[in-house]
């Protein structure tokens, strides 16, 4: 039977939310049917129509956008300028125009977008780098979550919280305003294809939104999967997720040390045109260590000196039980305790239902398992299996917190909640391999 004594849901239900809103670039499409050659873009001739306004009408249509929209964005007028300075050609043959004539054609050229109005879900977590004035046996937490919106489009926000020494888990309300960071090219030294990407420093971790930059991540940077990685001393935040173009993927990996400024790097070789590779926290035996599904259904051992670059790995886990027939998947990092390396993975059974259980590696060769739960940890509830994806439970990253894991999870491709559990109990529940075939 399951284990659902186990648990202890939180019934946090982080939902989407439809409210937030960011600003994002607004290009106007040519309709196919329009047959006949025009001598401007539709973007020169709104800009002539702006321009033609006089300045008292101008500055009317400006005060009006702010009454509608200022509050709800940080520095409009300046987002609107920096709209403006992305677009010189659509201004062409104007050479003569007032700072109000461009900022107001700047606010026609973009539009708000409610990046989690559809989705929010799929789910890690980490210790937030700041534990300040945290109560003994607390931990302040980062949780990460794909947020989706309008065309399906998965971004990347975050919420802080803390759990404490019990196990109970609050979430921070997230503030109303929702914001993009400034992004920076590749300076030289980065790995090739590196994008920077910088927030504001008055700006709360809830309000940074991670919106797909590149052709690769047009329609999606999907199912981040975020681990603490400790090495001589330092920790660095990684999360490997997959980049979606609206026809192909890959796997990229995002760096961050404080939650405000990142680097995203696309993976290179074999492993990394597949998705769903998870970090270890640290290397084994001197080298980078990947979990990865390189075949749709099995789950692969992976090991490499050079973290941005993945060759194709060795089995280490198949479907065996009815539950994950279909195809078996990590759900995030392993997670490192005493006894080993806690690797909690899905499995995909009859009806497409999607069903959470966990497996213990060695702790020096994770290629050794120890030991496994043979039937379901955490499952759709009656309650928890209606929404865009009826029947799923999911997760992309589980977190230790003394002698408890902590372990946020989505349901459904809709919202998420949290659930802990006791190690000693956990572990009571696992059985070595070959048992319950």
């Amino acid at each position: 039977m399951p284990h659902s004594s186990l648990l202890n849901r939180q019934a946090l239900y982080l939902r989407p939310d439809p409210t937030r809103v960011i600003v994002r670039p607004f290009k106007p499409s040519t309709e196919p049917r329009y047959l006949h050659p025009r001598d401007k873009t539709r973007a020169n001739e709104i800009v002539d129509r702006v321009l033609s306004l006089d300045p008292t009408a101008t500055a009317n249509q400006l005060r009006d956008i702010l009454h509608n929209f200022d509050g709800r964005h940080r520095n409009l007028l300046r987002q609107f300028e920096m709209r403006a300075d992305a677009m010189e050609d659509a201004f062409l043959p104007h050479d003569e125009f007032s700072q109000q004539e461009r900022q107001l054609i700047g606010a026609y050229f973009m539009n708000e977008y409610s990046f989690e109005s559809a989705a929010l879900f799929n789910p890690s977590i980490v210790p937030h780098p700041d534990q300040s004035d945290i109560p003994p046996g607390s931990c302040r937490l980062i949780i990460s979550l794909r947020a989706v919106g309008e065309g399906h489009i998965s971004s990347l926000t975050f919420r802080s919280g803390v759990i404490d020494a019990d196990g109970n888990v609050t979430i921070d309300t997230p503030v109303r305003l929702a914001g993009l960071p400034d992004i920076h090219a590749n300076d030289g030294l980065a790995p090739v294809g590196c994008i920077g990407l910088s927030f504001k420093v008055e700006s709360d971790l809830s309000e940074r939104v991670i919106f797909p930059v590149t052709e690769a991540q047009s329609n999606g940077i999907e199912d981040a999967r975020f681990v603490a990685f400790e090495d001589s001393g330092k920790t660095t935040y990684y999360a490997t997720y997959t980049a979606y173009s609206g026809s192909s993927i890959r796997s990229e990996i995002l760096e961050t040390q404080d939650f405000r400024n990142f680097s995203l790097t696309p993976l290179r070789g074999p492993a990394a045109r597949n998705k769903g590779m998870a970090l270890f926290p640290r290397r084994i035996n001197g080298r980078y260590a990947m979990i990865a599904r390189q075949d749709s259904e099995n789950l692969f051992l992976l090991y490499s000196d050079d973290l941005h670059h993945w060759d194709e790995g060795h089995l280490l886990m198949k479907p065996e039980f009815a539950w994950q027939f279909v195809q078996i998947g990590n759900c995030g990092s392993p997670v490192e305790i005493d006894e080993g390396w806690l690797l909690f993975t899905h499995g995909v059974g009859p009806m497409r239902r999607y069903a959470i259980g966990v497996t213990l590696l060695d702790k020096h060769d994770p290629s050794i398992i120890l030991s496994r739960t043979v039937e379901p940890l955490l499952q759709p509830e009656a309650t928890e299996r209606e929404g865009y994806v009826p029947n799923v439970v999911y997760s992309c990253g589980a977190m230790r917190h003394g002698d408890l894991i902590a372990l946020p999870y989505a349901v459904s491709d809709t919202y998420s909640n949290f659930t802990t559990m006791k190690i000693s109990k956990l572990l009571d529940t696992m059985h070595p391999p070959g048992h319950g075939r």
